[in-house]
């Protein structure tokens, strides 16, 4: 999801950044690695980081391919979720084009509550203002 990446990256304030390949911490030997991950820009600056703590995630979105349904859909957003990050975005094919379906964390319950399931747009304005064409990320 390189393309999502660099969109996000086109809208985050200036204290925020989209990664990639990145690990977000959140236990011991609990390390995932979202396919995006939006965190605070120092600590994206910082070239010597292995991963990312929770408290420095605003957004992680995971790709959900047939080999990871599972894992993508299930296993990781609840981790993401007792962990306390704010936003998780799950991003599926649906024939031929992405559909995103956008979540925000209940911080009572530490659970993800649906907020939308976006198709051909992506606008919300939370973690920050977000407008995306999906029909034109790349593929």
């Amino acid at each position: 999801m390189f393309g999502l990446r660099v969109v996000l990256n086109a809208q985050v304030p200036e204290d925020l950044a989209a990664v990639t390949r990145m690990d977000v911490k959140l236990g011991h030997r609990m390390r995932p690695c979202p396919d995006v991950l939006v965190v605070d820009a120092a600590a994206a600056e910082d070239d010597e980081r292995t991963f990312y703590t929770p408290a420095e995630a605003r957004l992680a979105v995971e790709v959900v391919s047939p080999e990871s349904e599972d894992h993508d859909g299930k296993t990781k957003p609840s981790r993401y979720a007792e962990a306390g990050i704010a936003h998780f975005w799950r991003v599926e094919n649906m024939d031929g084009s992405p559909v995103v379906h956008v979540c925000e964390l209940d911080p009572a319950t530490r659970v993800y509550a649906l907020t939308g399931i976006h198709h051909g747009r992506l606008t919300v304005p939370v973690p920050f203002p977000i407008d995306i064409d999906l029909t034109a990320l790349p593929r």
